[in-house]
């Protein structure tokens, strides 16, 4: 029902308000911002670094030669459009929706969930974590992220805590149908795996359940254009019962289950489908992993997405030599001047060896070189915040001579 969340909306009249707005330090706020605190956040997001990235990072399909198939920034985009519309209807803030769903996917790595996992399985190797990629969202927006204020210094995105909180709670990956947000005021640094924690607020709530719908139906679309579901196409119109009067697409599959959705969501019940639309929602990401995540179309690129990270991370990670770490990165500019200069400056940034002052940093240290286990995160983070080309382009200076 229209507006029937109005009352729960992040405002200041929302108990939840100073908790949902504070920040890990204050940020300084000209006297002439005219800017609400989540919408701060939305530009310090869209001006970040890692955001300009996602153009060139995979969503499902690798390096297509066809311009309109999905990046991760159109998927970004598309999360925030569908997040807008249920979050409109419903009476949410949607300036928090915008700055979540703007920034939900930061963390990803090049080559997609490939490159996820596979920095997952050097993680667990290394550091006895696991790497995902909603945790490492929040690690870029808290400590990796530099913007450079009106003074000159480069210091942390210092975002809010319900945008924050939406990047961690954000994972796709559900089943249940009845979200509702958790009462608690946690210590986001708590996470420990994917989904642990129901999200702080309604509208992260929204954009948690936006993300599913944007990308199976998006990933239909793109799979039909490239011809990936040629063979399949009659067991997805039995599927969808599908209506041949209406073109098959992605706008037929987001209206359905947007309008599903508002129609059927309540804050007593939370937001939830009618069971018609989970079930077929359901249907779908299968379908979508039978014919699309797990075809041999899409998962012959693996291979080579393995050797591209692990050859830059075990290349990195030779240098590791307690005091000669850092000479050893210099000595790699003979043959590897990108990878070399690369690194090195990403580690001046966070490391306590670099002239800050003159480097205009005020930003956390977080990682010290003369520690192996800080080493390798430092490393998994470079190589988290690479685009596909760059990696790619890494890997190449590595083989060739």
């Amino acid at each position: 029902m229209k507006d029937s969340f109005k009352e729960y909306a992040i405002n200041k009249n929302n108990p939840k308000w100073n908790n949902a707005i504070s920040r890990l330090a204050p940020l300084e706020i000209r006297d002439t911002d005219l800017r609400s605190p989540f919408d701060r956040d939305y530009t310090r997001i869209i001006h970040s670094n890692a955001y300009r990235r996602l153009k060139h990072k995979t969503q499902v399909f690798f390096s297509p030669e066809n311009d309109h198939i999905c990046t991760r920034i159109e998927h970004v985009t598309h999360v925030d459009s569908i997040s807008y519309t249920i979050a409109s209807y419903l009476g949410l803030n949607t300036e928090l929706t915008k700055a979540i769903a703007t920034a939900h996917d930061l963390g990803h790595s090049p080559f997609a969930h490939s490159g996820e996992k596979i920095l997952s399985k050097i993680s667990e190797r290394d550091l006895g974590i696991k790497f995902w990629h909603e945790k490492n969202g929040l690690d870029f927006v808290d400590n990796i992220e530099l913007l450079e204020g009106h003074d000159g210094y480069k210091k942390n995105l210092n975002l809010t805590y319900a945008v924050r909180d939406g990047i961690i709670s954000h994972c796709g990956e559900i089943n249940e149908n009845s979200i509702k947000p958790r009462e608690d005021f946690i210590d986001l640094n708590d996470y420990l795996t994917p989904n642990q924690y129901a999200p702080y607020t309604w509208e992260a709530c929204v954009v948690k359940i936006a993300d599913k719908i944007s990308y199976i139906g998006r990933d239909i679309e793109d799979a039909i254009t490239l011809g990936i579901l040629d063979d399949h196409l009659q067991e997805l119109y039995d599927l969808l019962n599908y209506n041949s009067s209406e073109k098959l697409n992605n706008s037929t599959i987001i209206n359905h289950l947007v309008c599903d959705l508002c129609e059927n969501s309540s804050p007593e019940k939370g937001l939830c489908f009618s069971e018609n639309a989970l079930n077929l929602m359901n249907k779908i990401k299968d379908f979508n992993y039978k014919h699309i995540y797990f075809s041999r179309r899409t998962l012959t690129s693996i291979k080579y997405f393995e050797l591209v990270i692990n050859e830059i991370y075990d290349i990195l990670k030779q240098c590791f030599d307690g005091k000669n770490t850092l000479d050893n990165i210099l000595s790699l500019k003979k043959f590897y001047p990108k990878l070399s200069n690369g690194f090195y400056s990403f580690l001046e940034n966070y490391c306590n060896f670099s002239n800050r002052e003159e480097l205009k940093l005020k930003n956390k240290i977080i990682f010290d070189v003369l520690n192996e286990k800080d080493f390798s995160k430092a490393i998994i983070s470079y190589i988290s915040g690479m685009t596909d080309n760059f990696a790619i382009e890494i890997y190449n200076e590595i083989i060739r001579f």
